[in-house]
């Protein structure tokens, strides 16, 4: 698809000139709008969206998050939304602290209901005035979050079927054998041309 990219420049005015106090930035990248809002804003932004006949986003496409465990604002909440009447998308992105809460966009989107319950199930987000925010993807007695840069990789828990209480149980996960350390660099030792890493074994 050709992207105008002057149509998303005048774009990015108008909205920037309708919400000054809710747009802290904006710029284009792979064909789409960048829009950075206020967390104070986003559902005034999200709304003007949505009903203005300039910019008439009426589709969510969808929210996730993208978490930097370093950064004070922990976390950045992205909204995709799309433009039938236009052919044009936005993103839409506000950072967050850990402890704040997001509001919910299910009053403008009744479709957000599932995307925050995700982004709460992977990245402990919470969104303020969601009818039902629980877990969607993994089990009710998930421990952490394991879309969390600071999850670990075994996680906490291991699942499995118990034969003689024919049921599942939760166990401390155990690993079954120590984490080994590899180099990659000749992963075909023996083949007939030289690969980096293959003198180590003429070394022994």
């Amino acid at each position: 698809m050709t992207v105008d990219t002057a149509q998303l420049e005048a774009l990015a005015e108008h909205i920037a000139a309708a919400r000054p106090d809710q747009v802290l930035a904006t710029g284009i990248a792979f064909g789409e709008l960048n829009v950075t809002a206020t967390l104070a804003g986003l559902l005034d932004l999200i709304e003007f969206l949505r009903s203005d006949q300039t910019c008439a986003f009426s589709t969510l496409i969808d929210i996730t998050a993208i978490d930097h465990p370093a950064r004070a604002q922990r976390f950045d909440i992205v909204y995709h939304m799309l433009s039938m009447y236009r052919n044009q998308r936005i993103r839409v992105k506000v950072a967050v602290r850990e402890d704040e809460l997001v509001p919910s966009l299910t009053g403008i989107f009744p479709g957000a209901n599932w995307y925050e319950r995700e982004v709460f199930d992977l990245f402990g987000v919470l969104f303020s005035g969601h009818p039902d925010l629980r877990r969607i993807l993994t089990d009710y007695g998930f421990q952490g979050y394991p879309l969390r840069k600071d999850f670990p990789t075994t996680g906490y828990v291991e699942v499995r079927w118990n034969d003689d209480e024919k049921r599942v149980v939760y166990e401390p996960v155990k690993l079954v054998q120590e984490y080994r350390q590899f180099d990659f660099l000749s992963p075909w030792e023996g083949a007939k041309y030289v690969l980096p890493g293959d003198e180590k074994g003429d070394a022994k």
